[in-house]
């Protein structure tokens, strides 16, 4: 499994516009092969974060989807984003 999770800062004013306009490609990888889960939403405490989570079945879906994705562009001030490879996953309750 493939989780790639962290976070990116943009300017406060402009973090609601990012956001939104990652929709449409949050919505097309949730139902693409291999998507276990995606989220890329406004950060509840900092104006600026935009938190980031991925869950990929395994590396080929992942980079199958990188092929079509076509992200949006937006401006970032920094990105603090990692990608981590497991195989095994419990229950943390």
């Amino acid at each position: 499994m493939i989780i790639i999770a962290g976070y990116t800062r943009t300017a406060a004013d402009a973090r609601d516009h990012a956001v939104a306009a990652f929709a449409p490609m949050v919505a097309r990888a949730r139902a693409y092969k291999g998507c276990l889960d995606i989220a890329i939403s406004a950060d509840a405490l900092d104006a600026e974060r935009i938190n980031v989570f991925e869950r990929w079945e395994d590396q080929a879906s992942l980079d199958a989807w990188r092929k079509i994705a076509k992200a949006p562009r937006i401006s970032r001030r920094e990105t603090h984003v990692s990608l981590f490879r497991t195989e095994k996953a419990e229950s943390p309750f």
